[in-house]
C-alpha cells in the first residue's frame, strides 16, 4: 500500500519559494524549491536535510530576471523582449515583471542559471507556465522573431486572419524552442559534470484553460520535445472557476470545467511514458476569499482529478506557506495600481483546524491512488471530443467582433481575469439577455468572454452522466492505435483544425475499423478562409477534405452515413449555439443517445459522475441535470471528507455535493490496512503482541489515523523524537475492526505503540 512508501517514488509534491519551517513539513515526497536566486542553494540544502526528494522550479515566462533585462548578465539590455500590446502596453506578470518573448538570448541567460541548481544536486527541473498572451505580439523582439521564422516582413496580428493565426503559431513555437533548447542543454550538463541523469518538467495550465484565456502556449506540442520527461497539470480553482455558458446561463461551473482540464492533461501522457502530476491548490491566487468558499471549491477539484484513474501522482499544494500560515478573505487592490501586496482585514482568519486537517488526510490520500482496479458507474469514459493546440490560434477574432462601445464596457466590468474581483455573473447575464434577441451578436458575445463552442459539445453530456473525456487531435498522426480504447468520437472544425491532411486520413482509418464519429459544424467559422493546406487542395475548409475521404460527398446532409464497419453523424450547426438552448442541448443528448444504443451502449441519463477505485468510491453529483435527486450509497464505508474517517452505513450526496468513501467489502480478509489518515506512516510493524506506527505531520495539525487490525488494542503509548511522551486519544470499531488515533501534531516524529495485551 502506498500509504507507506518511499520518498524516491515521488508519487506526491509541492513548490516553495520560502525556507523550510515546520507548519509546511506536510510528509509529500518531494519539493521543488522555488526561484534561482542567490538563497537557491541553502533553500534547496534545508529541505533535502528534511528528508525530500529535491527538484527546482522556475517560470519560463516570467520571473525575476531583472539581471537579464538590465544588462547585467551579458552587457545589452533586453527590455525589448517584454510582451507588448497593439497600444503599446507592456503585459506584465507583476509591475516589475514582463512576460519575456523568450529569445535565443533568453534561453541561455536561463540555461546559464539553472545550472547552478543542477550544481546544487536537484533531481529534476521544472520550467513552468510558458505563455505568450495573444494581446501581445507587437514588441521589437516579437517582430525580429517573425520575420526570421516567416521569411517576410512583419505584418500586426490585428491586420487579418492569416496574420493572426500566424501570430498565434509563432507564440507557441517561441516556447517549444526554448523548452527544447534548455533542457537539452541542462541535460548534457549534468550528464559531462555529474554523469547525472537529470530530469525535466513542465508545469502547465490545461489547454481548455489557455484557450478560454487567450494565451499561447505549446500543449500537445511539448510530446515532440524527447528531452521532457512529464508535465505538471496546473488546474486548480483560480483556472476552474472560470465561468461558462450552459442552458443559456453565464456562470461558474467548478467541478465540471475541472474534470475537463484534467481530462485534457492526461492526454499529454498517454502512451508517452512521461509522468503527470496533478495539482490541487486549498485556496488560489485570488485572496478576497473565505475558508468556506476555499473549502467548498477545493472539495471540487480535488474529486474531479480523482476521477481520472490514468494518472496517480499529485502536487497536493502549491505555496503552502499561503495555506497554513495565511488568513484569509484578504483584498488586493488591482495590479494597474502598482501595488502587489494584499492586506488583512478583521474577517482575516487562520485556517479552520477542520480543513487543515482535511488537506493533511488528502495529502496522504494522493499517495494510494495507484489502484489498478477502476470502473465508472453507468457508461465508461471511452467517448471524446476533439480538443487541438490549434484551437489557442484562432480564439480571438479579429478587431470588431463586439463594436458597441458601451457594450465592450460592461463586458469588462462583468470578467475578472487578472482585476482582483470575483466574475460578477449579474452583469455577464443581463448582456447576454440584452444581446439575446440576435443569435448572431450573441454568440459573438460569448465567444469573447467564454469557450462556447467546446462547452456546448462537452457539458450537456457531462451534466448528464456521461464522462466525456477531451481528446487530442493532434496525437492522432503521432501514436499508432491513440483512438483503439476509444468507441465514440465528436468532432467540430469550426474551432479547431488539423494541422495537416493525414489527421483526417488516421480518422477515416479509425472510422472504417468500427468507431463512430459525429462531426458538428456549419461550415461558418472565419477560420477556414486562412492560408492553409485545405484551401491550396480545393477544400472550402477541412471537414470537406474528411468526407471526402471517408467517400462522402463534400457537404453531407444531416444524417448517419456508414463508413467501413463504422459510422459518421452529421449535424449542420456550429456547436457554440448548443450552450444557449436548453432545447438544443437535449436534442443533441438524444443524438447520442441513440447513436451509443446502436454500439450497444445504454446511456441511461444520471446527475453523477461516480467511479470505484480499489477501494475507493469518488462521486460528484451535479446540479442543472436531469433531476434534484441525490446519490445513494449504502453498505460499510469510511467518510472520508470527515476529520476522523466517520463510519457509516448510509451515505446520501445531492446536487452541487461530493462524496469520499473508503467501502469496506473491497478489503474483506484484510487483517491489516489504514484507511485513512492525516499523518504520514513512515512505517509499521505489526505484530501478534503490538502494533507500532511511526508518524509524522505538519507543525498543529490535529491528526488521525484510522487502521484496520485483527483485534483490538488494549493499551497505548506514544512518544515524539525527542522522547516526550504525546497524549494520544483512541477508539476501536468492532463493526470495521479499526483502531482510530488522534493527536495534536507538532512537527516532529511521533511513536505510537499499540499492545493487544494487557502487558
Amino acid at each position: 500500500m502506498a500509504y507507506i512508501r518511499n520518498k524516491t517514488e515521488e508519487l506526491t509534491g509541492y513548490q516553495e519559494g520560502a525556507e523550510f519551517r515546520p507548519s509546511i513539513d506536510l510528509g509529500c515526497d518531494f519539493v521543488m524549491v522555488y526561484g534561482i536566486d542567490d538563497t537557491m542553494p541553502e533553500r534547496i540544502a534545508k529541505y533535502r536535510e528534511k528528508g525530500y526528494v529535491i527538484h527546482l522550479m522556475t517560470g519560463i515566462a516570467w520571473g525575476e530576471y531583472q539581471d537579464y533585462l538590465d544588462g547585467k548578465w551579458d552587457g545589452r539590455k533586453h527590455w525589448d523582449e517584454g510582451q507588448v500590446d497593439r497600444n503599446g502596453k507592456d503585459v506584465i506578470h507583476n509591475p516589475t515583471v514582463p512576460y519575456m518573448v523568450p529569445t535565443i538570448s533568453f534561453s541561455e541567460y536561463l540555461t546559464e542559471r539553472l545550472k547552478i541548481a543542477v550544481d546544487a544536486g536537484v533531481e529534476a527541473i521544472h520550467v513552468e507556465e510558458p505563455e505568450f498572451w495573444d494581446k501581445s505580439g507587437y514588441s521589437k523582439a516579437f517582430q525580429r522573431e517573425y520575420e526570421i521564422y516567416y521569411k517576410e516582413p512583419w505584418k500586426p496580428q490585428h491586420e487579418g486572419l492569416d496574420a493572426s493565426y500566424k501570430a498565434a503559431k509563432l507564440k507557441a513555437y517561441l516556447y517549444s524552442r526554448t523548452i527544447n533548447r534548455v533542457s537539452a542543454a541542462l541535460k548534457e550538463y549534468a550528464k559531462v559534470k555529474y554523469n547525472k541523469d537529470l530530469r525535466f518538467y513542465v508545469p502547465t495550465h490545461s489547454l481548455l484553460n489557455y484557450t478560454q484565456w487567450k494565451i499561447m502556449s505549446p500543449e500537445a506540442a511539448l510530446i515532440n520535445i524527447p528531452t521532457v520527461d512529464g508535465y505538471i497539470a496546473q488546474i486548480w480553482t483560480g483556472t476552474s472557476r472560470e465561468a461558462n455558458v450552459y442552458n443559456g446561463i453565464y456562470k461558474e461551473r467548478t467541478f465540471e470545467t475541472a474534470y475537463l482540464e484534467y481530462g485534457v492533461m492526461q492526454e499529454l501522457v498517454k502512451g508517452t511514458g512521461r509522468r503527470m502530476w496533478f495539482l490541487n491548490d486549498p485556496i488560489e491566487d485570488l485572496p478576497s476569499y473565505t475558508w468556506e468558499n476555499y473549502r467548498y471549491n477545493y472539495i471540487k477539484t480535488a474529486v474531479a482529478s480523482l476521477l481520472h484513474p490514468l494518472v496517480w501522482h499529485y502536487e497536493i499544494c502549491p505555496w503552502p506557506h499561503r495555506v497554513f500560515e495565511g488568513k484569509y478573505p484578504r483584498f488586493q487592490p488591482r495590479i494597474e495600481e502598482k501595488i502587489e501586496t494584499s492586506f488583512e482585514t478583521d474577517q482575516s482568519k487562520p485556517i479552520p483546524q477542520s480543513y487543515s486537517t482535511l488537506l493533511s488526510s488528502m495529502f496522504q490520500l494522493f499517495g494510494d491512488m495507484e489502484q489498478p482496479e477502476f470502473s465508472f458507474e453507468g457508461v465508461d469514459d471511452k467517448i471524446g471530443i476533439f480538443m487541438s493546440d490549434s484551437g489557442l490560434f484562432q480564439r480571438t477574432f479579429p478587431d470588431g467582433i463586439v463594436t458597441e462601445e458601451p457594450i465592450q464596457d460592461r463586458l469588462k466590468a462583468a470578467m475578472h481575469k487578472n482585476s482582483g474581483n470575483p466574475v460578477d455573473e449579474e452583469a455577464a447575464a443581463s448582456l447576454i439577455k440584452e444581446i439575446g434577441e440576435n443569435e448572431s451578436d450573441l454568440l459573438d458575445f460569448i465567444q469573447s468572454i467564454a469557450f462556447p463552442q467546446f462547452y456546448g459539445m462537452s457539458l450537456p453530456l457531462l451534466k448528464y452522466g456521461l464522462p466525456v473525456k477531451p481528446v487530442q487531435l493532434d496525437n492522432v498522426r503521432r501514436f499508432a492505435g491513440y483512438l483503439d480504447d476509444t468507441r465514440f468520437l465528436i468532432l467540430s472544425y469550426e474551432y479547431i483544425k488539423p494541422e495537416a491532411p493525414d489527421i483526417n486520413a488516421a480518422l477515416v482509418s479509425w472510422i472504417r475499423e468500427g468507431g463512430t464519429l459525429l462531426y458538428i459544424g456549419d461550415g461558418t467559422d472565419p477560420y477556414h478562409q486562412i492560408s492553409s493546406w485545405w484551401k491550396n487542395s480545393g477544400y472550402e475548409n477541412p471537414a470537406q477534405h474528411l468526407f471526402e475521404l471517408a467517400g462522402l460527398s463534400r457537404m453531407p446532409k444531416d444524417g448517419s452515413y456508414q463508413v467501413g464497419k463504422g459510422r459518421i453523424l452529421m449535424w449542420s450547426i456550429t456547436p457554440a449555439r448548443i450552450c444557449l438552448s436548453e432545447k438544443l442541448a437535449e436534442e443533441y443528448r438524444l443524438l447520442v443517445k441513440e447513436a451509443l444504443a446502436e454500439q450497444s451502449v445504454d446511456w441511461q441519463y444520471r446527475n453523477d459522475l461516480t467511479l470505484h477505485r480499489g477501494p475507493y468510491i469518488i462521486s460528484s453529483v451535479m446540479d442543472e441535470s436531469v433531476s434534484e435527486e441525490k446519490k445513494v450509497f449504502d453498505g460499510l464505508f469510511a467518510d472520508l471528507l470527515e476529520n476522523d474517517y466517520r463510519i457509516i452505513t448510509h451515505k446520501e450526496i445531492g446536487p452541487d455535493e461530493a462524496a469520499l468513501l473508503f467501502d469496506f467489502s473491497k478489503i474483506e480478509g484484510e487483517t491489516f490496512r489504514i484507511v485513512g489518515t492525516s499523518a504520514r506512516v513512515i512505517s509499521a510493524e505489526n505484530t501478534d503482541e503490538k502494533i507500532v506506527l511511526k508518524l509524522k505531520t505538519g507543525d498543529q495539525i490535529k491528526a488521525f489515523v484510522r487502521i484496520r487490525l485483527s483485534k483490538p488494542v488494549m493499551k497505548v503509548q506514544a512518544i515524539d523524537e525527542d522522547g516526550r511522551d504525546v497524549e494520544v486519544k483512541t477508539s476501536w470499531d468492532e463493526i470495521t475492526k479499526t483502531w482510530l488515533i488522534s493527536y495534536d501534531s507538532c512537527a516532529k516524529e511521533v511513536e505510537v505503540t499499540g499492545s493487544y495485551g494487557d502487558c
